[in-house]
């Protein structure tokens, strides 16, 4: 018997809501950065009801200040100090179509559930892995898809990236504060290599001064892991841990396996400075279920979709780097 939109839309509610609302954990359990920013809110989080592009607020220069002697004339000018980055709205979803003929074959109430609740759970794996597969990329401000931690961390001076120029932004010390860090060469991965690429996106030596994440493929993960576990110069993060993600701190990092990271790249990032701008409609958003018989397509069948609408940002881009090429 085929279930009504009714009963459709109950079993969804109940999937989403049974053992503490475990269903909304398949959105974040493959990708450790999407589990600690997206789901722990560990960065930014900034949920904008609309508009073309996300802004996200940055400082990049001082005020005027100097020491003085007794009857200077002491400046009262404006430096200009603040800007914004600006991120186009990616827009990603995941399909759940069920066919009347698998309706039929469905055998009772029990089986008629279990198509539900798998067809939903396909639904936001798709979704998920939609984001989670382009965490890392080199997609350009206006890709569809997600502007990458890759785009964030390299890159040519005269190419935008959050719709800055890195030469279009120099502070008044000729420093460029929107500067991509990124290292290619061809190396081992050591404590030194690790260490090397902190220092060299640091912006101070106090507290969020340097990345306090790290996330590389398992294989270099566990060369790390060895060479920590021999000199018993680690200690593993317990709420990552318990959310089932392989990790190990190291002098005030965090440093975890991601599955979603390309071969032979350690990403570094700070998480001041780094996380996500989602539309307050669009966080793993999904619609009622609809009827295909007669929609164009003419399918006889019920179909619903899970959208998420946002985008990964970075508030200060050289506090974030990358080295490519590892072993």
């Amino acid at each position: 018997m085929a279930l009504t939109f009714t009963e459709l839309q109950a079993i969804t509610n109940d999937y989403f809501m049974a053992d503490n609302k475990k269903a909304i954990d398949i959105y974040f359990n493959t990708s450790y950065l999407m589990w600690k920013f997206m789901d722990k809110k560990a960065g930014i989080m900034e949920r904008p009801p609309g508009g073309q592009r996300y802004r996200i607020p940055l400082q990049y220069d001082g005020q005027e200040g100097a020491f003085y002697s007794r009857g200077e004339v002491l400046s009262s000018d404006s430096r200009e100090i603040m800007n914004a980055a600006y991120y186009w709205p990616k827009h990603a979803y995941g399909n759940a179509t069920i066919y009347r003929s698998d309706e039929q074959e469905a055998s009772g109430e029990y089986a008629e559930v279990q198509l539900v609740q798998q067809h939903i759970e396909a639904a936001q794996s798709t979704c998920r892995k939609q984001i989670a597969s382009n965490l890392y990329g080199n997609n350009t401000d206006t890709a569809k898809e997600i502007t990458g931690l890759l785009k964030c961390c390299s890159g040519a001076a005269t190419l935008a990236y959050g719709g800055l120029i890195e030469n279009d932004l120099v502070a008044t010390d000729l420093t460029k504060p929107w500067s991509a860090k990124s290292t290619t060469t061809t190396e081992g991965i050591s404590l030194a290599v690790v260490r090397t690429l902190r220092t060299s996106c640091k912006i101070s030596d106090g507290a969020n001064g340097k990345p306090d994440v790290g996330v590389t493929t398992e294989a270099l993960f566990n060369i790390v892991s060895g060479i920590l576990q021999v000199q018993q110069r680690f200690k593993e993060d317990n709420d990552t841990a318990k959310a089932g993600f392989t990790n190990l701190g190291f002098e005030g990092m965090t440093l975890s396996a991601d599955d979603y990271v390309p071969s032979g790249d350690l990403f570094i990032v700070n998480s001041k400075f780094y996380g996500w701008a989602i539309h307050k409609d669009g966080f793993f958003q999904r619609t009622p279920w609809g009827d295909m018989t007669n929609a164009p397509s003419g399918i006889a069948g019920k179909t619903m979709k899970i959208f998420w609408d946002g985008n990964q940002v970075v508030s200060n881009r050289k506090s974030h780097a990358v080295h490519t090429n590892l072993s």
